[in-house]
């Protein structure tokens, strides 16, 4: 699942780039490029860190996930603090398509993980070795 929202986030980050580059020059491509690494660094911490718990400890995987949910949006707020405060946004990457990227690599990666979970094979319990199928 990982991999698949992944790809296609970065997939959706290319052509955000392409058309910024095409579009409004230099500082517009590395603004979106800025974002599209972003969203893939974010969501793939939260997502990684979501299935290795899930895996290790199922009871806890809910619990891993809201506390993952509130880091990946105080993590953004802090990298786009830090950027601000840098004044790259100001200069060397234009603040409209890094957020463009950003939203767009959002919505393509959550649009991405669902399809996938959705097609995934996941058994929603297990039944005990000593049960028959009756």
């Amino acid at each position: 699942m990982l991999l698949s929202a992944a790809v296609s986030a970065l997939v959706a980050g290319a052509i955000v780039i392409a058309v910024g580059a095409i579009a409004s020059g230099a500082p517009a491509a590395y603004g979106a490029i800025v974002g599209t690494f972003i969203v893939v660094g974010v969501f793939g911490f939260g997502a990684f860190t979501v299935n290795l718990v899930a895996k290790v400890l199922p009871a806890a995987a809910l619990l891993v996930a809201m506390l993952t949910y509130t880091l990946q949006v105080v993590l953004m707020a802090v990298v786009f603090l830090a950027l601000t405060k840098s004044g790259l946004l100001d200069d060397a990457l234009d603040r409209q398509w890094l957020a463009g990227a950003v939203i767009t690599g959002t919505i393509v990666w959550l649009i991405a993980q669902i399809i996938t979970t959705m097609r995934a094979r996941i058994p929603a319990f297990d039944l005990p070795p000593e049960a028959g199928v009756r």
